[in-house]
């Protein structure tokens, strides 16, 4: 294995995270907290206390793929007795490896993506022309200023077959409660947030200045969002190029069309159901009230919680570029959480992430549990129960 000797780069990255107001791996006292609460140690040894330790004394080894294993959950911060910020020190050793164009097996399935990034706004490879197409049969208009909100679906909602359910349940709820909102279809790029966490950050600067530049010159001022990662991109990390846009969740908005009357849940559902917190929508970003408001509203929904809930959740595995990454079978967090659902009793695993339900879907049929539950989005449920008896 060769070794880098890159020791004074990454203090130049310590320096800067201190800059930013972060805490830092040099107040790191090697308690192994981070450690014991990890997700990765349920299924492999993993240790993000060491990669703590060598960023701040110097980094060996890098081409290795313990960088790329962090989901960045933000399960460990919060239990750190110094304060370290874990996410920041990951991400700053990944951008070490993209600017020192060091590989490993992960590392070159994210340069990869890149690419059409770029070229095409999205991490699927997909045609930019075509990312409007899911409306088309839903009749919903391009954004015009003066509209109540655009509605930003995100990459996988607009290309991939299974969520683009999540965008036409979407719209159609949104259309039978008045609002006035439009897309904007091949003029927007992916948010940029998991390829950011996962060590391009020039790749993510381009994508959130063309959105940036585009949500200006159409006038957008509210943004209505299904991922929780563009939802923490826009509100939390895109006001560092100097703008700030009104931000909300799909799950918050539901929230407010039910308590406003404005949707009628008229079918009763009868079923068992239980609810993932997604990471950047739960302990990212403290929203964890609104979805179950949601579902404890629809009539005939008995409502479990599994036994690791709120900020407990376990993460499906896709965050911090995961989801573009291969996970092993007996590796992945969604094989575990999946069985934790279908421990509850519940007939229905609702959750509000395109990367949570990609990740579920694929561990209901490894599994062979596509008979024991059914995974949908909050908005599918919702829909559901709009429809008359």
């Amino acid at each position: 294995m060769m070794e880098y000797e890159i020791a004074a780069p990454l203090l130049d990255v310590v320096e800067e995270i201190e800059n930013a107001g972060g805490e830092t791996s040099r107040y790191c006292f090697q308690c192994g907290r981070c450690d014991s609460y990890c997700p990765w140690n349920r299924v492999k040894p993993f240790s993000i206390r060491r990669l703590v330790r060598e960023a701040n004394f110097g980094l060996s080894e890098i081409e290795s793929d313990d960088v790329w294993r962090c989901t960045t959950c933000g399960t460990c911060p919060p239990k750190c007795p110094r304060g370290v910020e874990q996410i920041n020190v990951v991400t700053s050793l990944r951008q070490m490896a993209f600017n020192y164009d060091i590989f490993s097996t992960s590392s070159r399935t994210i340069r990869s993506l890149v690419p059409g990034l770029l070229l095409e706004g999205n991490p699927l490879n997909e045609k930019r022309a075509h990312r409007g197409k899911w409306a088309e049969t839903a009749g919903v208009k391009k954004f015009e200023e003066g509209m109540d909100l655009l509605y930003f679906p995100c990459c996988y909602p607009s290309y991939d077959p299974r969520m683009k359910k999540v965008a036409i349940a979407t719209a159609k709820i949104l259309q039978s409660a008045g609002v006035n909102f439009g897309i904007l279809g091949s003029e927007e790029n992916c948010c940029g947030e998991s390829i950011r966490k996962a060590g391009s950050v020039s790749t993510f600067k381009t994508l959130a200045k063309e959105n940036i530049k585009s949500f200006i010159q159409n006038g957008v001022k509210k943004i209505l969002v299904s991922s929780p990662h563009c939802f923490h991109t826009f509100k939390n990390e895109y006001p560092e190029f100097m703008v700030k846009f009104e931000v909300i969740h799909i799950s918050q908005f539901l929230a407010e069309l039910i308590e406003k009357g404005k949707i009628k849940l008229h079918r009763s559902l009868n079923k068992t159901v239980t609810y993932h917190d997604p990471c950047y929508l739960g302990r990212h970003n403290g929203i964890f009230d609104e979805p179950r408001k949601v579902l404890k509203s629809i009539s005939g929904i008995d409502f479990v919680e599994m036994k690791e809930s709120r900020e407990e959740s376990l993460c499906c595995g896709g965050g911090g570029g995961r989801i573009w990454m291969d996970t092993p079978q007996g590796e992945r967090f969604s094989d575990i959480r999946l069985n934790q659902a279908i421990e509850t009793g519940a007939e229905i695993l609702v959750t509000c992430c395109p990367y949570c339900i990609t990740n579920f879907e694929a561990s209901r049929l490894t599994l062979e549990k596509e008979d024991t539950i059914e995974v949908k989005d909050i908005t599918e449920i919702v829909w559901e129960s709009m429809q008359n008896e």
